[in-house]
């Protein structure tokens, strides 16, 4: 007889065999609804068509020797692709993990030259560089790795794309269940497997199941093994493992909607069940004939009748229908876009940027490419340039700082470069220019030899008048530059003084003659009116020399403050000062200032609607409190409910205002112009004047596998303590009201109240805000269960709740400070939100979705008058 250890291995070895008769075993199939797709019956191998036709060659997976680049230093380092895991491994002292789902860009050849050329290595290396930008612990980072020959190049380069295309491609989008389970199956099966031997026994489960943050006792945890471990072998193969995580992954609380809904149909869930479920519960506006396409998508087909359409939906078709992206919470009219691109500029939200050049801190950050790269890859329609006199050519850096200085040229090269990939409307590229008139032609020269004729341009004289400005339909593939024209901005300022002058006299006479009539000599009357005269006389002087003119009204020589060849890229986005926006003061429809948010909510405050109808006809930009070094950023709805376009936020740090941010532009296809609300810009419908009260009626019913929070080098971090999670749901509101919508009954059930803000030196402006949160739930992490009602009361005007924003947070108990980074967190406006039964994909805290965790609520809006 065989040794107890003979017997174990042998155990072992025929599981293998098992294991390895299951792989790979994969046949297509008709995916209902007819597209054709692979169908995963057991793990899959690199060779899989889920890779397309070109597996993970096993070189990289056991480790290429390949040089790590940076400036100044090359170094030899091993590189592994785990494709199971999604990882890129390799030995360093800062990290050595890149997961697949983190990676935002990769650049190889001509894309990646900038960083070539700034480590002074020769240009013979191109055709085997390549770039990793991904976002690790919080921060951007970049890998630059250098292949041998080329051969492995391409092998890296593929294969790093196909695994991105896989796993991002499930983050856009929550649809394609059984891929998405084959990937969380592998991915899995591979970690706890750490002996490599394709099996697992109960240590290995063990672990597994604190990874997962699943709360066990010991008992419970043999009983379930013992379960799909029939024959007491003490370990699990593959198709064992599978049965484990079906019994893990059950969600009673949809089996009990599922119930419900068949209970009413005499336990048959079929095409009139799910045509009532979507029209009482999901709001559905979809005709009979849609719904019944939609129902035939996911429901089964009689196995004796495939060709006969299909009778009833089981609780896994019902599962994953509610999982897809025909049942997504954000509006399905993000899908490309939809909204009408031809009316004029000013009628459209303009995704903005602010100090695009700097990545970091604002008085001693890095100004590179990188950030008008970030920007544009998420159709950033609005960058920043400072430009400063440089030793020969203008550079970019942030003036009286300790930044970091880029040549102008480079920036234009990689802004020429990116501008268009993700939208093809039009992009603004706002100037501060600290140049002289010599390098103010050099900046024309740059722009016109980069840009050439998708440069917008028109003679600096005699061009035609301005009715209106351009559509984004008009300007698409179109660069123009905003930048202060001197000129301009002096008339402008001659103006207000012209008027000031005549407002200041006509009050001394109307104060004068006002005066009742005294016994005063009429040699007093004779010298104070002379008085007045020559304060009138002293005015008019002021006023003519600042058009320039001596006192005999004759123009006179100035110098000159402005190249008249820069002048001639100002064509639609003229930079003026504000000289408020009474009716005496009149802007052309080019004619566009900046403010800053604190001058921003002082006319909020005094003249929010004056403000809503000058942004009618032009742009506004809004930037944030220079005094604010750490580049924190203000709520952006804030400004967009007072009509403002252009508001521009700091790429560079993930905060709430840039989460805003990204939740409004990825409306419209993400082409970076959203329309604003019929209410800012159909003035004749008064809709502005419409006050509304409302309630959010959220139930948050349960969580799927909320995501560990990883380490400063990638790895997961796995805590003997498992997750207490709770969930708060907050509307951020525009403070367009004086007074809040907000009832007893809301206070009573837990609403917390947050007043709107405006920036200090440390804080920054904010919205109001409405949250609540739910109760922890112990020990859970993996499926936890609330089914808890939450309510939240707010107001609107003009029916404007694209402008209101939602955000759920998942967070961990005892960690709820800001600067905690939450478990999981979703946004959007709430005029986006779909009712009814949703599942939310969660992301971190720089927006990076999370693979597998969702968050399953049940929406409704109810309205109070």
């Amino acid at each position: 007889m065989p040794s107890q250890h003979g017997a174990k291995l042998w155990v072992k070895k025929e599981a293998k065999r098992i294991a390895r008769m299951s792989a790979e075993i994969v046949k297509d199939s008709v995916h209902p609804g007819g597209s054709s797709k692979p169908v995963i019956v057991g793990p899959v191998s690199p060779d899989s068509p889920l890779f397309s036709d070109a597996p993970i060659p096993e070189l990289l997976q056991k480790g290429v020797i390949m040089s790590k680049m940076s400036e100044g230093k090359q170094k030899r380092v091993e590189f592994r692709l785990d494709p199971d895991e999604g990882r890129i491994l390799y030995k360093s002292s800062k990290g050595g993990i890149v997961p697949i789902e983190s990676i935002k860009e990769l650049r190889t050849g001509a894309d990646a030259r900038y960083y070539r050329v700034q480590f002074k290595l020769p240009e013979e290396l191109e055709d085997r560089w390549i770039t990793i930008i991904y976002i690790l612990d919080g921060n951007y980072q970049r890998l630059h790795i250098v292949a041998d020959t080329r051969d492995v190049f391409q092998m890296w380069n593929h294969a790093l794309n196909k695994l991105m295309t896989i796993r991002q491609g499930l983050m856009n989008g929550m649809g394609d269940v059984d891929l998405r389970q084959n990937v969380w199956e592998r991915q899995f099966w591979k970690g706890a497997d750490e002996e490599g031997d394709e099996v697992l026994d109960f240590a290995n489960v063990e672990r597994l199941f604190r990874r997962l943050n699943i709360n066990s006792t010991t008992e419970e945890l043999k009983a379930l093994f013992s379960k799909v471990d029939p024959n007491n072998t003490g370990l699990l193969d593959f198709t064992q493992f599978q049965s484990l995580i079906k019994i893990l992954k059950r969600r009673p609380e949809l089996e009990g909607i599922y119930g419900r809904l068949c209970g009413e149909n005499g336990g048959k869930f079929d095409v009139s069940v799910f045509k009532r479920f979507m029209r009482d519960f999901q709001k559905s506006t979809l005709s009979d004939g849609d719904l019944e396409v939609l129902f035939e998508r996911y429901a089964e087909r009689p196995t004796q009748s495939p060709n006969e359409p299909p009778g009833v939906m089981n609780l896994d078709e019902f599962s994953s229908f509610l999982l897809s992206p025909d049942n997504s919470a954000f509006s399905e009219r993000h899908q490309g876009i939809w909204q009408d691109m031809t009316l004029p500029i000013s009628d459209y939200y303009i995704s903005s940027s602010h100090n695009t050049y700097l990545v970091g801190h604002q008085l001693v950050g890095v100004s590179t490419i990188e950030g008008y790269i970030r920007a544009l890859l998420h159709s950033c329609r609005s960058v920043e340039l400072d430009i400063y006199d440089g030793d020969h050519e203008p550079v970019i850096y942030h003036g009286k700082t300790f930044t970091s200085k880029v040549p102008l040229r480079d920036i234009c090269q990689a802004i020429s470069r990116y501008a268009f990939k993700r939208s093809p409307y039009p992009l603004i590229i706002s100037a501060e220019v600290h140049c002289g008139i010599d390098q103010q032609d050099k900046i024309v020269d740059i722009m016109t030899e980069t840009f050439g004729d998708a440069l917008v341009q028109a003679p600096a004289e005699d061009r035609p008048k301005i009715e209106k400005l351009p559509s984004p339909e008009d300007l698409k593939y179109k660069y123009l530059l905003k930048a202060k024209n001197l000129y301009v901005v002096e008339q402008l300022a001659a103006v207000k003084a012209a008027r000031l002058a005549e407002k200041t006299a006509a009050e001394k006479a109307a104060a004068l003659a006002a005066e009742p009539p005294t016994t005063t000599s009429s040699s007093s009357d004779d010298e104070a009116q002379a008085k007045l005269k020559e304060g009138i006389s002293e005015l008019k002087s002021k006023w003519k020399r600042m058009r320039g003119k001596d006192e005999s009204g004759a123009a006179k020589e100035t110098k000159r403050k402005m190249s008249l060849r820069l002048i001639s890229l100002l064509v639609y986005t003229v930079g003026v000062k504000c000289h408020g926006i009474t009716e005496d003061m009149e802007y052309a429809p080019e004619h566009i200032f900046s403010l800053s948010e604190n001058s921003a909510n002082r006319i909020l405050k005094a003249s929010m609607t004056e403000l809503v109808k000058h942004n009618h006809t032009h742009l506004v930009r809004i930037y944030p409190k220079g005094t604010r070094v750490n580049s924190t950023n203000f709520e952006p709805h804030r400004y967009w409910a007072g009509g403002c376009q252009v508001v521009a936020i700091n790429w560079q740090t993930f905060d709430l205002g840039y989460m805003i941010n990204q939740a409004m532009f990825r409306r419209n296809g993400r082409a970076g112009y959203v329309l604003k609300p019929d209410a800012l810009r159909c003035p004749d419908k008064d809709l502005i004047s419409k006050r509304t009260q409302h309630f959010l009626d959220v139930t948050i019913i349960s969580a799927q596998q909320l995501q560990a929070p990883r380490d400063s080098r990638g790895a997961e971090v796995i805590s003997k303590s498992i997750i207490d999670p709770y969930v708060e749901v907050s509307l951020h509101i525009p403070d367009w009201t004086h007074s809040p919508f907000l009832p007893d009954e809301a206070k009573a059930a837990g609403t917390t109240y947050k007043p709107s803000t405006d920036a200090s030196t440390t804080t920054t402006s904010s919205a109001r805000t409405v949250s609540v949160k739910t109760r922890v739930i112990k020990n859970n992490g993996f499926n936890p269960v609330w089914q808890e009602e939450l309510c939240l009361p707010f107001d609107c005007i003009g029916d404007m709740k694209e402008l209101i924003f939602v955000e759920f947070k998942v967070r961990q108990e005892g960690k709820d400070d800001e600067d905690d980074e939450p478990l999981g967190i979703y946004c959007a406006p709430l005029g986006c939100l779909q009712s009814g039964f949703r599942h939310l994909p969660l992301h971190d805290s720089q927006l990076t979705q999370h693979l597998f965790s969702t968050l399953f609520v049940q929406i409704s809006v109810r309205d109070i008058q």
